[in-house]
């Protein structure tokens, strides 16, 4: 009676273990890149979740008309209807309110003459300020990095002084340059009037204002830039720079053939980082203009939400996600190449 019993348990343990030991052994027979992304299932799961989903619904909301009905349910399915709109300029006279109709740039740039539609003033603005911005700042950061990758005397205060301007609020920020521009307050109005860069009324110009904003975030993410190409540049082997000196290499030399190739991956990375940031600005634009000179993409993702037409809005925000994806697509490609294809 006790060996007919040992049996059926056995034979009820094989069959709850069954799948258990078919999954052990089925992982077992896994290639070794088959089992890395096994493992890596769980975290790109979460990452979708968290990543992609707000992007989905972004996407599914920008399908959607701005008008609410019954209990706050979006509007009727439109499919394409907005981007439509958005892109042929037929949505400007939702756009216009309240940041568009004090825009000038088709008076001062020959450039934007004729160009009426507020996504694409707001679309081009964007791309100039992103594009001059970012070069700068790595200049800038890339000197700075040079500078403080040398051993000399304060260099740790030196660093401090460049830090410090990362660490101040974006409001406080923004506060600073709007007071330092406003007229019989800030003490660069008068001066630079006279040398004939800015006007009177320099945030009242679109031209001054779009100078004025390139200049505060230069001022602010330089520090972010140096620190990331620095930490590029204290990771080059030093031996490289004592082998290049025997042999007689000048200063230049050893820049062009060691320092510049070496710490190009960092600067790419660096890069990347300041144009998603630049691409999707906002809070600097809205402290220093109101968005009222200065439009950015993201001024009229915030404008139309806040006048509830949530379909607009989700469809420009589509839009600016899109861009930066093209943008970071560009920086991997570029950063592959640099690593002989290896990412």
């Amino acid at each position: 009676m006790a060996t007919e019993q040992s049996s059926d348990d056995f034979e009820r343990e094989s069959r709850r273990s069954g799948p258990y030991v078919r999954a052990v052994r089925w992982m077992e027979n896994l290639g070794d890149a088959a089992f890395a992304y096994l493992l890596l299932a769980p975290a790109l799961l979460i990452l979708g979740v968290i990543a992609f989903w707000p992007l989905v619904r972004t996407f599914e909301l920008s399908l959607h008309a701005d008008q609410l009905v019954g209990t706050g349910t979006v509007g009727e399915y439109v499919g394409l209807t907005n981007y439509v709109e958005l892109l042929t300029g037929q949505r400007s006279a939702l756009l216009v309110r309240p940041l568009i109709p004090t825009v000038t740039w088709s008076d001062q740039f020959p450039f934007f003459h004729g160009i009426q539609n507020p996504f694409t003033a707001a679309l081009t603005v964007t791309f100039i300020f992103t594009i001059v911005s970012v070069l700068v700042e790595t200049v800038i950061g890339f000197g700075q990095a040079l500078v403080l990758d040398q051993d000399f005397r304060g260099r740790r205060w030196v660093r401090v002084a460049i830090i410090l301007p990362w660490a101040v609020p974006i409001v406080i920020q923004g506060m600073i340059f709007f007071l330092l521009f406003q007229p019989n307050i800030g003490f660069l109005v008068d001066p630079l009037q006279n040398l004939g860069v800015f006007s009177a009324t320099p945030l009242s110009n679109s031209v001054d204002s779009l100078l004025i904003l390139v200049v505060a975030d230069v001022w602010k993410t330089s520090a972010f830039m140096a620190l990331l190409i620095l930490a590029g540049l204290q990771s080059i082997d030093r031996n490289l720079y004592d082998v290049a000196r025997v042999t007689g290499a000048s200063k230049w030399q050893q820049f062009k053939m060691i320092t510049l190739p070496l710490v190009l991956p960092t600067v790419l990375v660096a890069m990347l980082f300041r144009t998603i940031g630049a691409l999707r600005i906002f809070g600097l634009i809205e402290t220093v203009t109101s968005c009222s000179t200065v439009p950015s993409l993201s001024c009229l993702v915030v404008s139309a939400f806040s006048s509830r037409q949530y379909g607009t809005a989700a469809a420009v925000a589509f839009i600016t996600a899109g861009i930066i994806a093209v943008a970071v697509s560009v920086y991997i490609a570029k950063f592959a190449d640099t690593q002989g294809g290896g990412v």
